[in-house]
């Protein structure tokens, strides 16, 4: 069994078994569709869906709160918050077709009806989410500039809207032509040797 209920006390026992559940969903599909590389696919739980979690770990979002999971692969990180965040709306996006099955079936056999896919560009997604949420996509410059209007301008949170990013390494060449943003260590949420490098990036919405 995973303890997640070590890192959030909130979590209920059927949202662990989901937990459980996702992890024995993602060998399966690993398997015939390449989400996780095959060496890391032992370390599923540490190295993708803590990592997916720890954005919880910075904010904690409201009930129906819009969230778009950019470049979400298989799922990654937008299944895992959708387990933990059963209020929240998530949108997936990627534009592969494949990887988009894959996370509908996930989303099927956990019946979460938070969840709902988009296979395309974000380039050519134009609906409105308070928080854009990402996984090591792109370098920041071009992803904010892609993906800035997707972003409501009117904030429901404690925080304003923007973008949430896991990101890893040295971010000060990335984030150079950026005056408002929030680096996260994760290494301060969890103690795994796998966080010592990896970081979460807030930018705030701006016009």
């Amino acid at each position: 069994m995973i303890d997640l209920d070590k890192h959030f006390s909130k979590i209920s026992q059927d949202q662990l078994k989901k937990f459980n559940s996702l992890i024995q969903l993602y060998k399966s599909w690993n398997s015939k569709v390449n989400l996780i590389s095959r060496k890391d696919i032992d370390n599923l739980y540490v190295n993708h869906i803590l990592h997916s979690l720890s954005i919880a770990k910075i904010h904690e979002f409201i009930d129906d709160t819009d969230v778009l999971d950019v470049g979400t692969g298989g799922g990654l990180p937008g299944i895992p918050l959708a387990i933990l965040f059963p209020k929240v709306n998530f949108t997936l996006l990627d534009s592969i077709s494949k990887k988009i099955k894959v996370v509908e079936d996930i989303s099927k056999q956990l019946s979460l009806t938070n969840v709902r896919t988009v296979n395309d560009r974000a380039e050519n997604h134009n609906l409105k989410y308070d928080f854009i949420i990402s996984r090591a996509v792109s370098k920041m410059d071009g992803f904010y500039s892609m993906v800035n209007k997707n972003i409501k301008l009117k904030s429901r949170s404690n925080i304003p809207n923007g973008i949430i990013s896991l990101k890893g390494g040295d971010l000060e060449d990335e984030l150079k032509n950026f005056n408002d943003y929030k680096i996260f260590e994760i290494s301060e949420f969890f103690s795994n040797d796998f966080f010592k490098t990896k970081k979460i990036v807030f930018i705030p919405y701006s016009n």
